[in-house]
């Protein structure tokens, strides 16, 4: 939910299709990185055009994303979660920083 909410339906949708994806439910996982990806893009589509896009709309459609991932999906592919051992956080927390800084880095060098 974090990661969706903070980085995008996209980031959190690309990290539960690979825990499916360790689980071997394929299916499953090209359906959630599917539905990620175009949930992604509509939002792009919504704030493109917006004369004045708000950063309220990322977080807003972030939650809502994350929700739809974390207690829609997550319940459903893994209805016994505790049997799973649990992934630490850190490599996509790097990995999200790292595209944060260097997306920031972007604007701020790139004069936008």
């Amino acid at each position: 939910m974090g990661f969706s909410v903070f980085l995008s339906m996209l980031f959190g949708g690309v990290l539960l299709y690979q825990n499916l994806m360790d689980v071997k439910k394929k299916k499953e996982a090209y359906l959630v990185l599917g539905i990620s990806v175009f949930f992604t893009m509509v939002v792009i589509c919504i704030g493109s055009l917006q004369e004045h896009p708000k950063s309220s709309l990322g977080y807003i459609s972030g939650l809502l994303g994350g929700s739809l991932l974390s207690y829609y999906f997550v319940p459903k592919y893994f209805p016994d979660e505790e049997q799973y051992p649990k992934k630490p956080v850190w490599k996509p927390l790097i990995i999200g920083i790292l595209i944060f800084a260097g997306f920031m880095g972007l604007v701020i060098y790139g004069g936008a």
